[in-house]
């Protein structure tokens, strides 16, 4: 089928697993396969390349390398550990694909006790093995962008992650999890998981203009003693909007919540502020402790009319021009994506 093609943030997504080539540039470097701070290693399957194995490319790298991934499906378990500054750009998402071969987890990022610092991984495809497409570990300044993940991403005991414009779905789980983490997620399509985020441990996350859509469950659960702060979001034909549970806290603003049972639902003793979102086509607003409930005065700030999606029945939720949900309180729009201007 025709795919449809919108924007969120700086990279242009294909709904349902259609897609458009997003070619990334060959780094800089030196590009001669001179080890040290700034080489580039070139990685190829046709043997054109440094190396034909992802792997051998990263054990041969040092802290501030750059590997270049060229087009090719690479059958291969990969893991990044003990690394400070390291690139590894694929040459887009619909030309490198990545397979796992043995262990659970395709892509590890980070290896107790070792870890991984300032590392970046972007342009390529990841398929799950084992039931985990992405594991971080252990590490901080992880940053994935522009991948596509079919399949589960956890991050556990790792610090200022950011998950940015990537496509993230048909996890056997959860699209997204952390665990005793600190990570924002910005820009991303989480889609067909039984929970699109999950928030656990003492976790503090903040989710950004996403786009979170076909989720089981809740497209966002915080628990234990997290904290996510969820601004600006599109949720849209999930069975829940956000739930709170067990002592977890949070913020809930700016948001669209669409074709869901409940919007927001909270134990009374926790602290979650709710302010300016946008409700159609949800049964209960607001639940707290398994009852319907008034979130107090902020309620009144919500807006419940349709939202005037683009074509959501080709998963287009860019806003359109005359949409209700502009210009409300704080925010020039509600929801992750802005409207279609002529």
């Amino acid at each position: 089928m025709t795919a449809t093609i919108f924007t969120i943030g700086a990279l242009t997504l294909s709904v349902l697993l259609g897609a458009s080539p997003v070619l990334a540039q060959e780094p800089g470097g030196a590009g001669d396969g001179t080890s040290g701070t700034g080489a580039t290693w070139n990685v190829a399957l046709d043997g054109s390349g440094h190396f034909t194995s992802i792997q051998e490319a990263i054990d041969q790298a040092q802290d501030g390398d750059t590997i270049f991934i060229r087009a090719g499906r690479y059958v291969e378990d990969v893991t990044v550990h003990s690394k400070e500054g390291l690139k590894v750009i694929g040459e887009g998402p619909e030309q490198v694909f990545l397979a796992g071969l043995k262990r659970v987890g395709t892509l590890h990022i980070g290896k107790w006790p070792y870890g991984a610092t300032n590392v970046e991984i972007r342009g390529l495809t990841v398929q799950q093995h084992g039931g985990l497409g992405v594991g971080i570990f252990n590490g901080s300044g992880v940053t994935l962008k522009n991948l596509n993940v079919n399949g589960f991403v956890f991050g556990q005991q790792v610090q200022n992650v950011r998950v940015e414009d990537c496509v993230i779905g048909g996890s056997e789980t959860t699209g997204i999890a952390f665990a005793d983490s600190q990570a924002t997620l910005t820009g991303n399509l989480i889609h067909d998981n039984d929970h699109g985020v999950s928030v656990g441990g003492t976790s503090i996350v903040r989710v950004e203009r996403n786009v979170i859509t076909r989720s089981l469950f809740e497209a966002v659960l915080v628990a234990d003693q997290g904290h996510a702060a969820l601004i600006q979001n599109t949720l849209v034909g999930n069975q829940g909007g956000v739930k709170f549970q067990d002592e977890a806290t949070g913020r809930v603003a700016g948001n669209i919540i669409d074709e869901a049972q409940v919007g927001v639902a909270w134990p009374v003793k926790n602290n979650v502020a709710v302010a300016h979102n946008g409700f159609y086509q949800v049964a209960v607003k607001y639940q707290a402790d398994g009852q319907p409930a008034s979130s107090g005065p902020q309620a009144f700030s919500d807006v419940s009319v349709a939202p005037k999606f683009v074509a959501p029945d080709r998963g287009d939720y860019r806003l359109q021009a005359d949409s209700p949900l502009l210009n409300v309180g704080e925010f020039s729009h509600l929801g992750a994506l802005g409207p279609v201007r002529e």
